[in-house]
């Protein structure tokens, strides 16, 4: 199987290598005055914290969504198109149509358990079954022969399944399709399995596409074996009921995808209550219940509020093509405990019914992403309670509005609302860069229209007046309009330190673009990195170069270097003078910034590099960040 994934926004494919998310056992304890809970009372605890938020959202949510679809209700049962694709040298594996119906049957059963279980009734996915009740399955021969297709042929067998999805009155740009791929290989004699199959997907409430793998030993009645074990190409020597938990939870999982369900990973308190979330590693627990092994996996309250509203889910197809209006205003964040709340006041039509907000450490994808949730009252304010963050690691906010007709205003690192924060070893939130860009956003909004007046207003108002670091980026926004940068060669000595971006270069290049000063090509325009907000700075997109002419009197040159906090390239920066490399950071993954500290002892030209990492250039939004000369 190929381990990845696509999700589809906008028009826009982004692919990632999926990380395997450790299963990491919390140590839950309840003491009273005399004595400490049993391991049964622990978990009876952490099941009511979880369940304890579930029943009074889910009821305040369903008020506005089927208050909503009740006026001049529009019905129709839209469902799952199921294709049975095989390359044009390969028959489909046995029994396809009974092993395909009873998975799918499963899958169906599993969505309406966990849909009840949340408090929205059994609201599943539809699925169309011929008059013998097993699945209308659209087989398609492709092209080609096996040796010529792969996990990266995903379009292209999409492109050869449209004809006759369309000959059938199925449009796959409207329609959600799951397509499995006969690229399964099994050996019987040796018990081996391997599969060369795209298996990924990607979609929104209204379209969607999940590409699968079909394998002879793809059967919903092995997943409770436990022994005869097969050798996978990718897991190892596995038992069968294993093969099917990946294969069949794979299957599920996906589809969540195809649905517009982001990944996430259960909280500590919810993974000891249900299980293992489906759009974590859910995808390899699937059933596992079955064997004694785990609970299994489970839909997190943020992924059955998405689904409540998908038209496939819940019948309704009133205006799920419209595009919704939005204006989120009065957002404030503060600290609380050892995390921290945002909250706003949201006006949008269709209503938003619900807020779901995912708290994403730096690295791992966004496999590690916790949730939050928070349903908005009468008057369109809500609160995102924001806790159980990962320690010692800077993360993002990611907040997305879920509205009445199945639209959302992104998923995870499509939404335009996103907040960056700091946890220190001990647990402490540093949430300063999320308050800096929320205050900052009047500004920022008026530097994207180049409405100067607005800007010089708000930069002189009472929110912002006494806020030192709001006070330098807006002066040095400003400044990017025209900007005035000194010769090196007229500093006077008595100045001590000088930021390299205030300096003119002898030479800038820049892989993609221009190389920009203290801001950035993107909406908001600051320095943000590793959940950071740096006052000054150096932008350009890898390959980039800058260079200067110094006069040997400057000692050190101090700052910090790293990816833009919304890109996921890898980089690798130097420093180089007089011609020999004085410093090179190495490989900087994405969300992580490096410090550096070089001595420019008798340097006459500095040049700094940015280089694309080993995979390669896409995304590599290379930042000098605080580049400072030193005498």
């Amino acid at each position: 199987m190929q381990n990845r994934f696509l999700v589809v926004m906008n028009g826009t494919v982004d692919t990632k290598k999926r990380m395997p998310i450790p299963r990491h056992l919390p140590f839950t304890f309840c003491a009273t005055l005399f004595f400490m809970a049993s391991p049964l009372h622990a978990q009876e605890n952490a099941a009511l914290n979880a369940t304890t938020e579930i029943e009074p959202k889910v009821k305040a949510a369903r008020e506005i969504l089927d208050t909503w679809q009740a006026q001049d209700p529009e019905k129709a049962k839209r469902v799952l198109h199921i294709v049975l694709w095989t390359p044009n040298d390969r028959a489909p594996a046995p029994e396809y149509r009974e092993r395909l119906t009873a998975i799918m049957k499963d899958i169906q059963k599993f969505y309406a358990k966990e849909m009840n279980r949340l408090g929205f009734g059994e609201r599943t996915i539809q699925i169309e079954l011929k008059d013998d009740q097993l699945l209308n399955i659209h087989v398609v021969k492709g092209r080609k022969p096996y040796a010529v297709y792969n996990g990266d042929s995903g379009h292209e067998i999409l492109n050869e399944c449209a004809p006759t999805l369309r000959s059938r009155g199925i449009n796959p740009e409207s329609e959600t399709v799951v397509i499995f791929c006969n690229m399964a290989n099994w050996e019987p004699q040796q018990r081996r399995i391997t599969q060369n199959s795209p298996y990924y997907a990607g979609g929104s409430s209204r379209s969607g596409t999940a590409w699968q793998v079909d394998s002879p030993i793809l059967n919903l009645a092995s997943l409770a074996d436990q022994g005869n074990h097969v050798s996978d190409g990718q897991y190892g020597k596995i038992s069968l009921g294993q093969y099917n938990s990946i294969f069949i939870g794979g299957v599920c999982h996906e589809l969540g995808h195809a649905l517009g369900l982001p990944h996430n990973l259960e909280r500590p308190n919810e993974r000891e209550a249900f299980g293992t979330a489906l759009m974590g590693s859910g995808n390899r627990s699937y059933g596992e219940e079955l064997r004694g092994e785990s609970k299994g996996s489970f839909l997190t309250l943020a992924h059955g509020l998405r689904l409540a509203s998908h038209p496939i889910f819940c019948g309704s197809v009133k205006a799920m093509n419209q595009k919704p209006q939005i204006a989120v205003s009065q957002i404030a964040i503060e600290e609380k405990g050892k995390g921290f709340v945002l909250r706003a006041n949201i006006k949008a039509s269709p209503p938003v019914y619900a807020v779901i907000a995912y708290m994403d450490p730096t690295g791992g994808s966004d496999y590690d992403a916790t949730s939050c949730t928070a349903i908005p009252d009468k008057e369109g304010n809500f609160e995102l309670d924001c806790q159980a963050l990962r320690a010692g690691k800077s993360g993002e906010l990611r907040v997305c509005y879920m509205f009445a007709n199945g639209a959302s205003s992104g998923i995870m690192g499509q939404t335009p609302y996103r907040y960056s924060y700091v946890v220190d070893a001990q647990g402490k939130v540093d949430i300063t860069a999320a308050r800096t860009s929320i205050l900052l956003e009047p500004f920022t909004a008026a530097f994207e229209k180049d409405d100067t007046k607005t800007m010089k207003d708000y930069q002189a108002s009472d929110a912002v007046k006494n806020d030192a670091l709001c006070q330098e980026i807006m002066t040095r926004l400003l400044a990017t309009k025209s900007p005035a940068l000194i010769d090196l060669m007229q500093v006077p000595t008595e100045k001590k330190s000088l930021p390299l971006s205030d300096i003119r270069a002898v030479s800038e290049k820049s892989g993609y673009g221009a190389a920009l000063r203290d801001r950035v090509p993107a909406p908001g325009n600051m320095l943000l990195a590793g959940s950071r907000i740096f006052r000054h700075g150096i932008y350009a997109h890898a390959p980039g170069q800058h260079e200067w002419e110094l006069d040997g009197t400057w000692k050190t040159l101090t700052g910090h270097c790293g990816n833009y906090q919304t890109q996921s390239g890898t980089l690798q920066f130097q420093i180089i003078g007089d011609g020999r490399v004085l410093w090179d950071s190495g490989s900087i993954p994405e969300g992580e910034i490096k410090p550096f500290q070089v001595s420019l002892e008798n340097v006459k030209r500095l040049k700094l590099l940015t280089l694309e990492g080993e995979d390669g250039r896409n995304y590599d939004w290379a930042l000098w960040l605080e580049p400072t000369l030193n005498r």
